[in-house]
């Protein structure tokens, strides 16, 4: 079970990102504002990265073995498991954003082709469907991960 502050912490990291960004995604800023919050939230972000990972490396438990034992290698509930299912969820994540963009310029030309010449709906579909494969690719990358795990 969590404790308070494995609960509370990152909550609070992550509202504390997003503070510079509000105004940016109203539209109340300046364009040097925006920039510069901008430039806040990016290094925020990172920050926090780090600072998890040396949080990680300092709290994981260390393994020895005593002469003429063995130790089985085992990542389960480890920092490489960790890591290996943010991987996977990377994977998945970036290529679905990049199919969804891919989409959203193939989509509308498709519709726009099929509008003015009834013969262009089988090569308009070819593209939109090739920017759906790019989710499929990334979805199929990350099974492989998580297999791995």
């Amino acid at each position: 079970m969590l404790n308070f502050i494995e609960l509370v912490l990152p909550l609070i990291l992550i509202t504390l990102i997003t503070l510079p960004l509000i105004k940016v995604f109203r539209g109340k800023t300046t364009v040097h504002s925006a920039k510069t919050r901008l430039l806040v939230h990016v290094s925020g972000f990172f920050a926090v990265i780090a600072f998890v990972f040396v949080v990680q490396f300092f709290t994981s438990p260390v393994v020895s073995a005593a002469e003429g034992e063995s130790v089985v290698a085992s990542i389960t509930g480890t920092m490489a498991q960790g890591l290996g299912f943010l991987s996977a969820a990377l994977s998945t994540g970036m290529s679905a954003l990049g199919a969804g963009i891919a989409v959203a310029a193939a989509a509308p030309a498709a519709i726009g082709a099929f509008s003015e010449n009834e013969k262009n709906f089988g090569k308009s579909l070819i593209f939109v469907a090739l920017g759906e494969g790019v989710a499929i690719y990334g979805l199929l990358i990350s099974i492989l991960i998580i297999n791995k795990l």
